[in-house]
C-alpha cells in the first residue's frame, strides 16, 4: 500500500468514527469537543501526505469548529439570540459521512465541506438572519 493511500484510509476512518461519536453523544460541548477531532485528523494527514484537498478540508473544518465554539460561549455567557440547534450537528455530520465517501472515492469534496460550512454559518448572526428570512435552509 502506498504512503498516501494508508493515510487517506486513515483519514476517511477517522472521520466515519468521528459522525458516529458526534451522533452518540448527547450534549452540545461533547458534539463540539468530537468535531474538533476532524480538522486534528485532517492537519495530521497533510502534514505526512500533502494534498490540497487535505488543506482545503482542514481549513474548512478548523473554521467551522472555531466558528461552533464563538456560538457556544457567547451562549454561555448569556447571548441567547441564536441557538446551537439539533438540525446544525445533523447537517454537519451528514456532512462528515459525506467528506469520508468523498476522500474514499477520491470525488470532489467541495459539497460535503459547503454542507459543514453552511450548518455552522447557519449559527452566526448574519447566518440565522438569512435562515430565518429563509434564503438559507438547513
Amino acid at each position: 500500500m502506498a504512503k498516501d493511500d494508508f493515510f487517506r484510509k486513515e483519514l476517511v476512518a477517522e472521520l466515519r468514527r468521528i459522525e458516529l461519536m458526534m451522533k452518540r453523544a448527547e450534549t452540545i460541548e461533547k458534539k463540539i469537543y468530537y468535531f474538533s477531532a476532524a480538522y486534528g485528523i485532517t492537519g495530521r494527514t497533510l502534514r505526512y501526505s500533502f494534498a490540497e484537498d487535505y488543506l482545503l478540508a482542514d481549513f474548512v473544518l478548523n473554521t467551522s469548529y472555531n466558528g461552533l465554539m464563538e456560538r457556544f460561549k457567547r451562549l454561555r455567557s448569556g447571548d441567547a439570540t441564536v441557538e446551537l440547534e439539533p438540525v446544525h450537528f445533523e447537517r454537519i455530520q451528514d456532512g462528515l459521512r459525506m467528506l469520508a465517501d468523498a476522500f474514499e472515492s477520491e470525488t470532489s469534496i467541495l459539497a460535503p465541506l459547503e454542507q459543514i460550512l453552511t450548518a455552522m454559518y447557519a449559527t452566526t448572526g448574519p447566518g440565522n438572519y438569512l435562515r430565518e428570512k429563509g434564503q438559507l435552509n438547513l
